[in-house]
């Protein structure tokens, strides 16, 4: 059974995927590469089977999805490409309305938790099918990914706050913006084709490690960035989802549980996949 995979369309994924790209390690699905939310909604429909999902998507979704071991992507502190744009600091958000890109959950939720429960600020969300123009224009707005980068390089620092500092000055925990996660109809039918996904992905991570001059190389042809900017990027993301990040992946699930936006906490415990049954 060849499984449909999704694949994220911003650098942040290149650590991941850029073995496949240049065809060091075969992948053994097919890959479909798109924004976060759509990969969401594609896996949900059954248009695919094992797929990054936000930590939003998958927490909602838990019965139905299989959480998996290994990966994520996510930050110890510093994230960069999550960012809210905003003339005011978010103590004094509330009642305000903020733009939000359609291409996000988890970013979009985290920075609805960081205002009301950390800040006691409930704003008004409003999809825009162009944030950062918004937020070139005064309006305070949420980006992800890499225009996010963009506005990270371009706007005036002290407008720009990173969600990820933002949280981890608040919990101290990581966070996780996205997990690996399959149907769960399909890792219970072909648990080993699932295993082959994930085992092909965690060796195209190993690769990148030690071949972090082509993944920089990659990123650059795709987003040009000042010197240096990718190499500090990267090393400011985490791709393990290790005890750490699946700690910060709970703590968020209660934040979540709070604010109402799911309605109990999901068990955070990825599938044992390692073993053949």
């Amino acid at each position: 059974m060849t499984l449909r995979c999704g694949r994220i369309r911003y650098t942040n994924d290149l650590p991941i995927y850029a073995a496949f790209d240049a065809g060091a390690i075969p992948y053994p699905g097919t890959l479909h590469a798109d924004v976060p939310a759509r990969l969401n909604a594609m896996l949900l429909a059954g248009e695919l089977d094992v797929s990054p999902v936000s930590a939003f998507a998958w927490a909602q979704h838990a019965g139905e999805l299989a959480l998996l071991p290994d990966l994520c992507i996510g930050a110890r502190d510093d994230v960069v490409s999550v960012v809210l744009v905003s003339q005011r600091p978010p103590d004094q958000l509330d009642g305000e309305r903020i733009a939000v890109t359609s291409e996000s959950a988890s970013g979009a939720n985290l920075l609805r938790v960081l205002l009301e429960r950390r800040y006691g600020a409930h704003a008004t969300y409003e999809e825009s099918a162009d944030p950062l123009a918004d937020a070139a224009n005064g309006r305070g707005a949420l980006l992800i990914g890499d225009r996010a980068i963009d506005a990270l390089l371009s706007l005036p620092p002290e407008n720009v706050y990173d969600l990820g500092t933002l949280w981890h000055e608040w919990t101290q925990q990581q966070t996780v913006f996205a997990v690996w996660a399959a149907r769960r109809d399909v890792y219970d039918r072909n648990p080993q084709a699932v295993r082959d996904c994930m085992h092909a992905l965690t060796d195209a991570y190993t690769w990148s490690r030690s071949h972090m001059e082509f993944v920089l190389a990659q990123a650059q042809r795709a987003y040009p960035r000042p010197p240096g900017f990718y190499e500090a990027y990267y090393g400011k993301l985490n791709f393990t989802f290790h005890f750490a990040a699946q700690r910060g992946l709970e703590a968020f699930c209660r934040e979540l549980v709070a604010i109402g936006a799911i309605e109990r906490m999901p068990p955070v415990f990825p599938e044992a996949i390692g073993v053949p049954a």
